[in-house]
């Protein structure tokens, strides 16, 4: 599990697996079980910071995986254009999950 995020944060990890899997499915994932969470805990009456901490639990992740994308874009060896699109996609991606 560290080997695996020492080679997500240095790049090494193909550009493919770092946008699909770990942007996409497990950004995704993780955003819609703290979304699901902070909905659950207001309709129980919680106090809305708490519902709004909870909800904005993924962003240390999000911010991982971005500089992951990033990084694995800068020594991604195919189509120049999937390097250049991954970059400007994965931060839009995480601002749709957060701001959704």
């Amino acid at each position: 599990m560290l080997a695996m995020i020492r080679h997500l944060w240095a790049g090494d990890v193909s550009l493919a697996r770092t946008f699909w899997e770990f942007a996409v499915v497990y950004g995704l994932a993780l955003n819609v079980a703290a979304t699901g969470a902070a909905l659950g805990m207001a309709s129980a009456g919680q106090p809305g910071w708490l519902c709004l901490a909870v909800h904005m639990l993924p962003v240390p992740f999000m911010t991982f995986v971005l500089v992951a994308v990033w990084r694995s874009a800068a020594r991604y060896t195919g189509r120049k254009l999937w390097a250049e699109l991954a970059r400007p996609l994965a931060v839009l991606w995480a601002l749709l999950l957060i701001l959704l």
